[in-house]
């Protein structure tokens, strides 16, 4: 058993090393560009807005020096909203957007950032995101109006929600094993491309797609628990070490999927796109609403699960005194595995949600995990109800913010507002106060 134990440590670790040191090998294989999606207020995609893509220094391609604005190319969304220009190689380019192809009742949030420079990496993809909004000129459109900040407090409660989802599941972990799974983002992602290989390779209907994903997450959150945690909690393996096999495990995850799904983002079959209604001020799509509901319907029911039924108060029983717990006749490992296919299904869920708008990516879950961490902190390590009041702030914050900021910087706000509160009260929002002596 040791000798297995230190065979799949040292996989794991010898993983890392190589996926480390190959990272910039594979990151070039990909394409190097620079897309966007331009949508209207009312949650629909604008097409035939021209975007121009201009090099904002000298680059070097092949040998030869190309001075600074000589490469430039202008391309138009298409009837998505999509857009995306091909680049020589990596370097600092000007993306402009012409104001005057966007459509009536349409105009920039803010018309003086029409114009961003962006840094692109080669052998990557950039994304570069312009705001709109319903206002018809340059001082309506510069301003931040009310009905702005409510729908944008509409859409970061549905972004909160999902990322409650996946947080709830990673406290859960925590709080009965005291393990920092830094994999966590991995069935995040997981949920995400099974749904799109049932709904997209096999053609099942996207509910039943769905359903077989989280299921088939559940699945894998047992096994990597029983194969590879279980393991290490009985070897005496500490916390510090097991963080470390986290990182590995999820690097190598992460590059199993790029392999077999390719960098590339693609949307599922049954929502390629959506029209919004318009709820009053709000505009939702459909699916946004219908993702909303089924999210609070699961949130309902992992309450259930946590303050009425026998496991999920042996749950909450070993996330406060786990010796104790098994002396009074509680089977610690088999609710830990519970625990483990309630967090994966949950991850999964909030995978699927996610990518209904953002589209399946093989870096989704990992993009997600710092706003994921962010919630279960801000909330306090351990407490499920606490990482959802976390995430439900952190998603509001991170839409907010963009009323003032780029929104390639809306994540700065949350992670500020995770700062100050964690200033004035360490232990989290609802977390409780550790004695030290």
């Amino acid at each position: 058993m040791r000798a297995r134990i230190a065979a799949v440590v040292g996989a794991l670790l010898a993983a890392l090393c190589v996926l480390v040191g190959a990272t910039p090998a594979m990151a070039a294989d990909g394409p190097t560009a620079i897309k966007g999606l331009i949508i209207g207020p009312d949650k629909q995609p604008v097409a035939g807005v021209k975007i121009t893509v201009t090099n904002a220094e000298d680059l070097t391609v092949n040998g030869k020096t190309t001075v600074e604005g000589a490469f430039t190319k202008t391309v138009s969304t298409n009837k998505v909203g999509v857009w995306e220009v091909p680049l020589p190689t990596g370097g600092e380019y000007t993306v402009s957007l012409d104001q005057q192809t966007l459509p009536p009742g349409v105009s920039l949030r803010n018309t003086s950032q029409s114009s961003r420079t962006v840094d692109v990496f080669t052998g990557r993809t950039s994304s570069v995101l312009f705001p709109t909004s319903s206002g018809t000129g340059p001082d309506e459109g510069d301003q931040p109006s009310s009905n702005q900040a409510l729908q944008l407090t509409v859409d970061g409660l549905l972004f909160g929600l999902i990322i409650a989802l996946a947080a709830i599941g990673l406290s859960l972990v925590y709080g009965t094993t005291g393990l920092t799974n830094f994999s966590h983002g991995e069935l995040i992602t997981l949920g995400a491309l099974a749904a799109y290989f049932f709904n997209n390779i096999l053609g099942w209907p996207f509910v039943f797609a769905a359903a077989a994903a989280v299921v088939v997450c559940g699945i894998a959150g047992a096994l990597q628990d029983r194969l590879l945690w279980r393991n290490l909690r009985r070897r005496g393996t500490g916390l510090i070490a097991m963080l470390v096999v986290s990182i590995g495990f999820g690097i190598l995850v992460r590059y199993v999927y790029l392999f077999f799904f390719g960098g590339s983002t693609r949307q599922y079959a049954s929502f390629s796109g959506q029209p919004g209604i318009e709820l009053g001020p709000i505009v939702i799509t459909p699916k946004a609403a219908v993702g909303a509901v089924v999210a609070l319907l699961f949130l309902l029911a992992t309450a259930y699960w946590l303050l009425r039924t026998k496991s999920g108060k042996a749950s909450r029983a070993i996330s406060d005194n786990p010796a104790l717990a098994s002396a009074s006749g509680i089977d610690v490992e088999r609710v830990i595995n519970q625990v483990w296919i309630l967090g994966a299904g949950l991850a999964a869920l909030a995978g699927i949600l996610y990518s209904l708008s953002n589209g399946v990516n093989w870096l989704e879950g990992f993009s997600m995990l710092l706003l994921v961490f962010a919630g279960v902190t801000l909330g306090g390590l351990g407490t499920a109800f606490g990482a959802l009041v976390g995430s439900l702030i952190v998603g509001l914050m991170i839409q907010l913010s963009t009323l003032f900021v780029p929104p390639e910087l809306k994540n700065v706000g949350a992670l500020v507002i995770l700062i100050l509160i964690l200033l004035v009260r360490p232990q989290g929002i609802l977390g409780r106060r550790e004695r030290v002596g």
